[in-house]
Order: structure tokens, then C-alpha cells, then sequence
């Protein structure tokens, strides 16, 4: 059977983001550009969910991956496309950029 997709809190991302010693992970950020301009995490890629499928193959398989969306919803979807491409270093950020905003930088909008 599937394992399901990691769940990462925004919390233990911004630990993770903030730790010199560890790899850094992709950032995929799956909302739509209207979205993406309203906030984003610093560093962070993005391909609207809509984009997913024609430019999964510009994605390496091997890396860290945290997909991001509002809510975690469309991030959770995506990651698990990507699973289904053989990506295995796979996050979703649990309750999204909202979840980010609310508890980990205030500075980032909320929509």
C-alpha cells in the first residue's frame, strides 16, 4: 500500500528553512500567480497546480520538496501527481501559506 504524503506545520518548516546544517528544501508553490503575489515564502518556485503536469519534468525527483497552496489542499493533490512520477522526498505544508501567516510570519498577508 501508498504511504501518504508527509505533513509539515509551518512551524517545523520555518525550523527547517532557518537551519544552516540542513539541506534546504524546494519550495513549490501551487497557487494560482494571483495568489503567489499576494505573499510567498522567500526562495519559493512557482507553478500554479494547473502547470503541474507539463512542467513536472523540469523538477528533480531527488529533492526535497515542500509543496505550498492556500490551505494545503491543492499542495496535497500535487504532491501526491508528483508521487505518482516516482518523487519520494515529499512534503505538503499542512494548512498552506494561511497556515504560514498566521503562525509563523504576520507579515505575510492573509487572503
Amino acid at each position: 500500500m501508498s504511504q501518504p504524503i508527509a505533513q509539515i506545520s509551518a512551524a517545523d518548516l520555518s525550523d527547517w528553512l532557518g537551519s544552516p546544517d540542513k539541506q534546504q528544501p524546494l519550495l513549490l508553490d501551487v497557487r494560482e500567480n494571483w495568489e503567489f503575489e499576494i505573499c510567498k515564502l522567500p526562495g519559493s518556485l512557482s507553478i500554479p497546480m494547473g502547470e503541474i503536469m507539463d512542467r513536472a519534468k523540469t523538477l528533480d525527483p531527488e529533492t526535497e520538496l515542500v509543496c505550498i497552496c492556500h490551505h494545503g489542499i491543492r499542495s496535497q493533490q500535487v504532491a501526491l501527481y508528483l508521487k505518482s512520477l516516482g518523487f519520494s522526498r515529499l512534503y505538503n505544508l499542512r494548512g498552506g501559506i494561511h497556515d504560514w501567516s498566521c503562525t509563523v510570519d504576520p507579515s505575510c498577508p492573509t487572503y
